[in-house]
């Protein structure tokens, strides 16, 4: 264990590359660690992101981890952390192999994990040919016939949704779940189709998509989208004793501050609590990232100058 850092960073993805980025530039001593398990994996392209619109997630990583190598108080490692705790000085992060850091503050840029339908075949095309967000990826499937794949709420908005904003052919299909009238009113005057049969499998590509279900004749399709569940990567902010919202994420307030002093959160784990949904884009994550390293760049340079720290949430 090296001399005491100014800051560990644990996640590498957008908000957590991002945050070394500002922190190197300020020439703190920082440390980012990355399991390298990102969410967006799966996902062959990236969007919404001005200038890298359509890179790869694994050549956008690599694209920010040489803008790191610039920064010479900037460590890039691959390890898990396993644990974290605070000390009389900051904090200390325990990684997988056993090896211990220490920093003055943390920044947790650790994500989300998506948990998929349990239906054959819908994992191993998810972000080829079955996708969570219509920003992200209903561009790449206009005018395609498509298909939802759910039941509740969210699932008959995405499908009114992307049948208003991507294609005049929509079929919600919820997976032996019979939808309030309300619902079915709803999706009958935009147009949009309801298989209420069980779904068996999905199988296909992108453009050649088919649902089959348990009964009845199945749906070809162009493409799928689905509304995930969410659950958090990695357990730290709740070892650390942050508060949770009821969704799981981690409340933050305007300066990615988490209930612990010290600690920040960054990313689609954290959100304000005004806020309905954690934001998942690229772009808001690398956002929550510079914005939560400027405020530990201040809040370390108030306090080694004997001033009044930023308010905690």
């Amino acid at each position: 264990m090296d001399a005491l850092l100014d800051v560990v960073v644990v996640g590498g993805g957008p908000a957590g590359l991002n945050a070394a980025l500002v922190s190197g530039r300020q020439r703190r001593r920082v440390l980012l660690l990355d399991s390298g398990r990102p969410r967006n994996a799966p996902a062959q392209e990236t969007h919404m992101l001005l200038s890298r619109d359509g890179f790869g997630p694994a050549a956008l990583r690599e694209v920010a981890r040489a803008d790191l190598r610039v920064y010479p108080t900037v460590e890039v490692r691959s390890a898990e952390v396993v644990d974290a705790r605070p000390f009389a000085g900051g904090f200390e992060v325990v990684l997988a192999d056993g090896s211990r850091e220490r920093a003055r503050k943390l920044i947790l840029a650790t994500g989300q994990t998506d948990v998929l339908a349990d239906v054959p075949g819908l994992a191993e095309r998810f972000g080829r040919s079955v996708f969570h967000c219509p920003f992200c990826h209903g561009y790449e499937t206009r005018d395609r016939p498509l298909a939802v794949l759910g039941a509740d709420f969210p699932s008959v908005m995405l499908a009114l949704y992307v049948a208003d904003r991507f294609s005049q052919d929509v079929t919600l299909c919820t997976n032996g779940e019979e939808l309030p009238q309300e619902h079915r009113d709803r999706l009958e005057k935009a147009g949009v189709g309801l298989r209420e049969e069980p779904v068996a499998e999905v199988r296909g590509e992108l453009g050649s998509l088919e649902v089959v279900f348990a009964a009845g004749e199945p749906l070809p399709r162009g493409a799928m989208f689905h509304r995930t569940r969410i659950r958090q990567h990695a357990d730290l902010a709740e070892r650390l004793g942050c508060e949770l919202l009821p969704d799981g994420c981690v409340r933050v307030n305007e300066f990615q501050q988490t209930s612990v002093p010290g600690v920040y959160a960054a990313g689609d784990m954290a959100r304000l609590a005004v806020l309905p949904d954690a934001l998942t884009f690229v772009v808001t994550g690398a956002a929550d990232g510079a914005r939560a390293a400027i405020w530990v760049d201040q809040e370390l340079f108030r306090a080694d100058a004997g001033l009044t720290p930023p308010a905690q949430p």
